[in-house]
């Protein structure tokens, strides 16, 4: 699996409007039905139920929110950067500035895990991440995120 079958161009955002948490799924939850044709409101429901077992703030600034959705057929993400970091309730008590929501099937098991598991080892690299903070073209970061598997691999 790779960031090109997780993440689509447009899926990308710089936001300038998070001011909360809450903003900030809602947000994600609106790109989401624009990119994938999820419904928003099943999206938000979803993400904000996952967020109540416990905060997806992995640390460092980062966010994984995720979610299970029915009639899905594969992982999809959506990434976001924000202009000004808000309070996410993350492990380490940072403010959030860098977003991946990752959206799988009821029943993806596997799959959804190893989606998971690359987005956090791949936001896990400072010098990705401080590249990703450095620019502000959703362009450019799309090509951040999805040339950064292969450098890794190198």
């Amino acid at each position: 699996m790779d960031f090109s079958e997780l993440l689509q161009p447009e899926a990308v955002k710089v936001l300038t409007s998070a001011s909360s948490k809450k903003r900030l799924m809602q947000d994600i939850s609106e790109l989401a039905d624009q990119v994938h044709g999820l419904d928003a409101d099943l999206v938000l429901d979803a993400l904000l139920a996952r967020e109540a077992l416990g905060p997806t703030g992995v640390g460092h600034g980062i966010a994984l929110p995720h979610a299970r959705l029915i009639d899905l057929d594969r992982v999809l993400g959506v990434f976001v950067l924000l202009d000004k970091p808000i309070d996410f309730g993350a492990v380490d008590r940072q403010p959030v500035d860098i977003a991946f929501a990752l959206f799988a099937p009821e029943d993806a098991g596997v799959d959804h895990l190893k989606a998971l598991a690359l987005v956090s080892r791949t936001l896990r690299d400072t010098s990705i991440c401080a590249k990703l903070r450095a620019n502000r073209n959703p362009a450019t970061l799309y090509t951040i995120l999805t040339s950064a598997q292969s450098e890794q691999a190198a």
